[in-house]
């Protein structure tokens, strides 16, 4: 990803090959489908990195090993850090302006503090999300990650290389292949334990034999070069025309195999091997005999030009294509080619008055150890400065959901000034590996409520009522007992729930039964239709309901019915009040995401804010007469409804009275969380108390 060879001649041809390998990630994340293997091309990037940096380092004098390392770190930190903290700070004060905090870039600010120190290829290895998922189309910092491999590779480069800087060609060889090997070998391992793809894509180790092989491809050539005499770049391997061409093409299609046919969950490992070998091949036989038609399409003005722009290409990229998807959207093909317009013409800028002025002019009389001193420094004062734009984001964000959090989020942070003379404690337990919350009033010197205690069990509905169960707790004083898995609640209704749902659903309930007395409330939360708008995505409204009215789907119901009836009996019989919600409104477009000027447009937003509340009602009506069903067969049980509240006499909207009632198409604001705790504070409160 990194400059141009010189150890010792120009080779144009690599050059090339960065093009080839930079533009095939561009197209990939412009449009998966035109090029389904295109993120292959950091693999073949990380073989070019290999091979370069050897050439690189070869190719300058010798001098003692302390400084052999600090000279290598200082002309890395010289060639990186420049353009790639001007991205990162570009990145981060256009993330400030344009991206709120959400489910789709909860992990978008650590990324990006830690890409300042080649470290967010660890954080995004334990997010849970693999390099293809939504969230990781939503964070501006993904492309980091390989960023990361190089420069923990780089860490230990030298060290490996400095038997060869010694003289000692066969250690050094042989270092480098026990590594490659090593990581070859836990590659191949990672690849074949099911659900750690992820680690496997991420992290250096898996990676470590794609630039090691590189530095192996540069290691024999120079040692065939010295056999004849030769410098390293004028050796060739003297092979017929004809099996040149053959090999040539050989690779090319290894190359092009990798590029049109590797799959999501099998890189590095074996897919991410074509492209790499197709490309050291491409690198030795190109080596002097480049006059072929592929040398001259590798050599050409125009893509060598490309690839020597690579690296801020390959930088860029990426924080454009995010922040369109963000703001205007990125599907049409208008908003694709500015998308691209926009890249170029930052990494033209970058490449001319960043990485070009710092590579080769500046600093050029410090001492290398007085470089990386001051590199690092600067890096750590960027992830400050950094961090001083996110304190800034409700300030200056041109988003009105981060300038106005307390009605969007359900932080419940506006209670300290809302009840000052009341405290709102919890506390967290496990429960069988699930994670229990538990709200409680501490100080205070409002009026003892009822008291009882309230069980609250459901999916990430349950976690959206977040600050309605808070101030619940402190203003009924009766502590509050939060269980949620997200996608698993209590009579879900739409299809069985899969065995870790059911692990889940069976712990806590069992959980609920040992600790509730008569009289005590279980508040069951749920989604229990079809989402009509995901936080990225629409689906259609007509076959929602074709599935909904399906007899297929009836019967479903009918045996989530009775096992919710038969898992719910005993708390009924201790005489727990049940309390199921009903089917909420769901929204035809995200609020969060739809609410600026600048996301209006979105392609994501184009079914509006609101829906027509006949239309809800015949879209939730088979759920909610199921739910009808559990409650006449559990004597304790209700059913409350929050739609008549939600809903208008003719529109469910997003907005009342100018503030958000959502914050996705179907989870609650905070606004939304306060609007609707006095009715249920209410509903609960005509509950009857036990029999004394």
């Amino acid at each position: 990803m990194h400059g141009s060879t010189q150890g010792g001649g120009y080779l144009p041809h690599i050059d090339g090959l960065r093009a080839l390998a930079v533009l095939a990630v561009i197209v990939y994340h412009l449009e998966a489908a035109w090029l389904p293997g295109g993120f292959t091309g950091v693999d073949i990037f990380f073989a070019i990195s290999g091979f370069v940096v050897s050439a690189s380092v070869d190719r300058l004098p010798r001098v003692g090993s302390g400084a052999e390392l600090l000279r290598f770190y200082a002309r890395r930190l010289r060639r990186i850090a420049p353009a790639l903290i001007a991205c990162l700070l570009a990145t981060a004060l256009a993330s400030m302006l344009f991206i709120p905090v959400s489910w789709l870039s909860e992990t978008s600010e650590r990324t990006g503090r830690m890409a300042f120190f080649g470290l967010s290829n660890w954080v995004l290895a334990t997010t849970g999300n693999d390099y293809f998922s939504p969230r990781t189309d939503f964070n501006p910092y993904t492309h980091t990650w390989s960023l990361g491999v190089e420069e923990q590779f780089y860490l230990l480069f030298p060290l490996l290389f400095l038997a060869w800087s010694r003289c000692k060609r066969g250690w050094a060889l042989s270092l480098f292949a026990l590594a490659t090997v090593a990581s070859m070998g836990y590659a191949g391992w990672q690849a074949r334990v099911p659900g750690n793809e992820i680690a496997a894509f991420y992290l250096t180790t898996t990676r470590f034999w794609q630039l090691g092989l590189g530095v192996l491809l540069y290691q024999l050539l120079a040692m065939l070069s010295r056999r004849d005499g030769s410098a390293w770049f004028e050796a060739g391997v003297p092979l017929p025309r004809l099996l040149r061409s053959l090999l040539l093409a050989m690779a090319m299609a290894s190359v092009g195999y990798g590029l049109w046919h590797a799959r999501p969950g099998h890189s590095p490992w074996i897919d991410g091997l074509w492209p790499v070998l197709g490309t050291l091949a491409l690198i030795a036989l190109l080596h002097r005999h480049n006059q072929g038609w592929v040398g001259r399409a590798l050599q050409a003005r125009a893509v060598v030009t490309i690839g020597r722009w690579s690296y801020s290409l390959y930088l860029w990229h990426w924080p454009v294509l995010v922040v369109l998807r963000w703001t205007v959207g990125l599907d049409s093909i208008a908003s694709k080619l500015f998308g691209l317009l926009l890249t170029f013409g930052l990494a033209a800028a970058s490449f001319r008055w960043v990485e070009t002025p710092w590579r080769h002019g500046r600093l050029q009389d410090w001492r290398h150890g007085r470089i990386v001193v001051a590199g690092i420094g600067t890096l750590a004062l960027a992830a400050a400065l950094q961090a001083a734009l996110v304190a800034a984001t409700p300030y200056l964000s041109l988003s009105t959901v981060s300038r106005h959090p307390l009605d969007w989020y359900a932080y419940a942070r506006g209670m300290r000034k809302e009840f000052p003379h009341c405290r709102q404690v919890s506390e967290n337990r496990q429960v069988e590996g699930v994670l229990v919350r538990k709200f409680m009033r501490g100080e205070c010197t409002l009026p003892a409520g009822s008291g009882r205690q309230l069980f609250v069990v459901g999916d990430s509905h349950a976690v959206a009522y977040n600050e309605l169960l808070r101030r619940y707790a402190v203003l009924d004083g009766g502590p509050v007992h939060l269980y949620a898995v997200g996608g698993c609640a209590v009579a879900g209704l739409q299809g069985p729930p899969n065995a870790g749902c059911e692990a889940f659903l069976r712990a806590s309930l069992a959980d609920v039964l040992a600790l509730a007395h008569p009289g005590d409330v279980l508040l069951l939360p749920g989604l229990r239709v079809p989402r009509i708008a995901d936080q990225d995505r629409v689906f259609d409204i007509q076959d929602n309901l074709d599935r909904i009215n399906s007899a297929e789907a009836a019967r479903e119901r009918q045996a989530d019915v009775a096992a919710t009836v038969a898992m719910l009996r005993p708390l009924d019989e201790r005489g727990v009040r049940i309390v199921f919600e009903a089917p909420k409104p769901v929204l035809p477009a995200p609020p969060y995401r739809c609410s600026d000027g600048f996301n209006r447009g979105n392609a994501l937003c184009a079914g509006g804010l609101s829906i027509d509340r006949q239309q809800m009602e015949a879209y939730r009506r088979p759920a909610l007469e199921a739910l009808q069903v559990i409650v006449v067969a559990l004597p304790h049980a209700s059913l409350w409804d929050p739609l008549p509240l939600l809903c208008e006499p003719q529109r469910c909207s997003a907005i009342r009275d100018g503030r958000p009632l959502y914050f996705d198409a179907d989870h609650l604001s905070g606004y939304g969380n306060r609007f609707l705790l006095p009715p249920l504070r209410e509903h609960l409160d005509r509950l009857p108390a036990p029999a004394q």
